[in-house]
């Protein structure tokens, strides 16, 4: 089951960060088609967030189709949305990227600046 993290100084919307998160499990294989995700109950428990935040998260889920609401039983998961197992061997080695990174003194931001630069390289269509 996915556990939320929400990061109220970071200017996203906390049910905008659910929905992240969510996805972001999906397309690590860490939530498949049929599991459940926690209840509102679980997450505000969890997180000390307004259970309407979570509610609005998973509807914006069930609307892109990728959760479905089962009344009495709970939300679960319709579809996956990616190939990038959490055991893959590119996680492997981007998290050895990052760890040369932080020990040549890069910060947070710099290594996202980095890593968006390269995503954007090559995934925009520039394929040089």
């Amino acid at each position: 089951m996915v556990e939320y993290r929400i990061d109220r100084h970071s200017g996203v919307a906390t049910y905008v960060q659910i929905v992240q998160q969510t996805k972001q499990a999906l397309r690590m294989g860490l939530l498949e088609p049929g599991d459940r995700l926690p209840t509102a109950r679980e997450v505000v428990e969890a997180t000390a967030i307004n259970p309407n935040t979570v509610l609005k998260a998973y509807r914006e889920l069930e609307r892109e189709g990728l959760v479905e609401a089962r009344r009495g039983l709970g939300t679960f998961v319709r579809r996956s949305l990616g190939t990038a197992p959490a055991d893959s061997p590119l996680r492997t080695e981007l998290e050895q990227w990052a760890r040369s990174a932080r020990a040549a003194g890069l910060e947070r931001d710099d290594v996202a600046a980095l890593f968006t630069a390269v995503l954007d390289k090559h995934f925009q269509g520039d394929p040089s």
